[in-house]
């Protein structure tokens, strides 16, 4: 009896495949890395952008980019017109900027003490949704709705209105509204439940548990909301190019008066500049601009970091 071929016993191999925990290690690790390479990406940019300013609008600054061949003193007090330099518009922006935040800061904060501690469901939805039309409208519908608002003026209850520092103001409020509501509503809805407890133990209203409590907490948020508005209000140009911005207005002579702006300077020299010092001239501007806009950023830092270090301050005092 003959025997069959005897078959070779199977051999071993390796087991390839990748261990189980070793995939989301991968992906984790290229998520990592595109994550970093998007914010180098956004740094160099920001960096090539301000970069380029800065070479640009340096050799610039001066006495003469701000107030031409004006006497400076004179110049700040309104005595004296500037007509080569952008002190007026840098004062225009100013007066702007602040009679905006004026404007907005009782209606912005109110919305969102409303929408986050008094609203109930169905006017949170309506309101919140108004809000957020609100805040899609582009600023060039904006200022078409101020030019519409002044011509109605004119044919009907006041022949004498006209485009001024008022209704650019006013407009821009309108425009800078959403992000204020947005960033209270948030700041007081991201606070603990068990403050409002609190309030409610110590035999304290509502309103006082809102005002006394709540909004002391929610003070660096309603801050940063404040400041982003007070930003956007600093570089918009298509809101206050038909409400009242003009080139040459000098300083504002009161709130229904022609005013000069920076972002429309930079704008209407850029357009329209036919010498290379103009030009730079526009370059400078755009960097004073940056550098107010900065500033701000930089005071409402420094505002939320002291407001946090006095709050741990009174947290270890009690």
């Amino acid at each position: 009896m003959t025997e069959g071929p005897i078959s070779p016993e199977p051999r071993h191999l390796p087991d390839r495949r990748i261990p189980s925990g070793a995939r989301p290690r991968t992906r984790e690790h290229a998520l990592t890395v595109a994550a970093w390479l998007a914010a180098l990406l956004v740094a160099a940019v920001a960096a090539v952008g301000c970069g380029y300013l800065l070479w640009r609008g340096v050799p610039t600054l001066g006495r003469a980019l701000f107030f031409g061949d004006a006497p400076p003193l004179l110049a700040m007090a309104g005595l004296r017109p500037v007509w080569d330099g952008i002190w007026p518009a840098c004062a225009g922006s100013l007066y702007l900027v602040g009679l905006a935040t004026l404007l907005v800061l009782g209606p912005g904060v109110g919305c969102g003490i409303y929408l986050a501690e008094y609203a109930g469901p169905r006017a949170r939805r309506h309101l919140g949704l108004a809000v957020e039309l609100l805040a899609g409208v582009p600023s060039i519908v904006m200022g078409l709705f101020g030019f519409t608002l002044i011509l109605v003026l004119r044919r009907t209850f006041v022949p004498q209105a006209n485009t001024c520092l008022l209704l650019a103001a006013g407009c821009l409020a309108l425009l800078v509204l959403p992000p204020l509501v947005v960033s209270t509503r948030a700041a007081l809805e991201s606070l603990p439940h068990g403050l409002r407890l609190t309030g409610a133990a110590l035999g304290l209203t509502r309103e006082q548990t809102v005002f006394r409590v709540l909004l002391p907490e929610a003070g660096r948020g309603i801050l940063g909301g404040v400041m982003l508005a007070m930003g956007r209000a600093a570089e918009d140009t298509a809101v206050i190019l038909l409400t009242g911005v003009v080139a040459n207005a000098g300083l504002p002579a009161g709130l229904l008066a022609k005013f000069e702006a920076l972002p429309f300077t930079i704008y209407y020299t850029a357009a329209q500049y036919q010498t290379e010092d103009e030009l730079a001239r526009g370059f400078g501007a755009a960097l004073v601009l940056l550098v107010l806009s900065g500033s701000m950023m930089l005071g409402a830092g420094a505002l939320q970091r002291v407001m946090a270090r006095r709050h741990k301050g009174e947290d270890a005092w009690n």
